[in-house]
């Protein structure tokens, strides 16, 4: 196997009033959080980001899928290419932002999942 995942770049799901849920995470669990979420980075520089998403978002695939997760990866296009070859379904669009390069795949059971290769 050539790439691999580094570590969990983000954990997103759904909630009914996403601001009313930010809310009660800072103020039971003192998490600082921004109109996103939050974003907790390791003594290392690597960063994962805990988010709650409105309840109607498209941004995890159709479906009742609650939650999505983001893996971290080292080079996004090798990655892409060795699922792709695999025949595991990859989304075609890759996505550039401030924090890198994003893309999206469906596991086995037909659940989608984020790819970050960060900047």
């Amino acid at each position: 196997m050539g790439e691999a995942v580094e570590g969990v770049g983000g954990v997103f799901f759904r909630a009914s009033d996403p601001d009313a849920l930010r809310a009660w995470y800072a103020e039971h669990l003192g998490i600082d959080m921004e109109d996103f979420g939050t974003v907790f980075t390791s003594k290392d520089g690597d960063q994962t980001v805990w988010a709650p998403f409105p309840a109607d978002t498209t941004y995890f695939g159709t479906g009742e899928q609650p939650l999505m997760v983001n893996f971290r990866v080292r080079n996004l296009d090798a990655m892409l290419a060795q699922l792709r070859a695999a025949g595991v379904d990859v989304d075609d669009r890759v996505e550039q932002m401030e924090y890198g390069r994003f893309a999206w795949a469906t596991d086995l059971e037909g659940n989608r999942f984020e790819l970050w290769e960060p900047s």
